[in-house]
């Protein structure tokens, strides 16, 4: 129970991060800047947690940062606009550069010595 209750204060913690940073990301862009940008760190982020730390930051900070539900939304409706560059380049973007940050974090793992596989 008392892992659940915290879970709700680390959800806001990531929410309000992934706010400002999208915000900040996006700008007047009609491509989703923010959500790619918030969703490409928190990948790469989630991947160097030591696995003490891990559930409370994936779960709950970076859980909260990233949602594939905006990144789902936003293409829907770029779709629905058809506008098709940006869908794709939304759909391509986000699912490269969210591996490039895995394999990104898995490298700095390593460098720090800390292997995850």
């Amino acid at each position: 129970m008392y892992a659940i209750s915290t879970w709700d204060s680390e959800g806001f913690i990531g929410a309000v991060f992934r706010f400002i940073l999208s915000t900040a990301l996006q700008g007047s862009s009609r491509f989703p800047l923010g959500t790619l940008g918030v969703n490409t760190y928190g990948t790469e982020k989630s991947i160097v947690l030591c696995e003490s730390t891990r559930l409370f930051l994936a779960v709950g900070i970076l859980g909260a940062f990233t949602t594939m539900s905006t990144f789902s939304l936003e293409t829907f409706r770029v779709l629905e606009e058809k506008q098709n560059l940006i869908f794709l380049a939304n759909l391509a973007l986000n699912n490269i550069l969210c591996l490039v940050g895995i394999y990104m974090g898995k490298l700095a793992s390593t460098l720090i010595n800390f292997p995850l596989w």
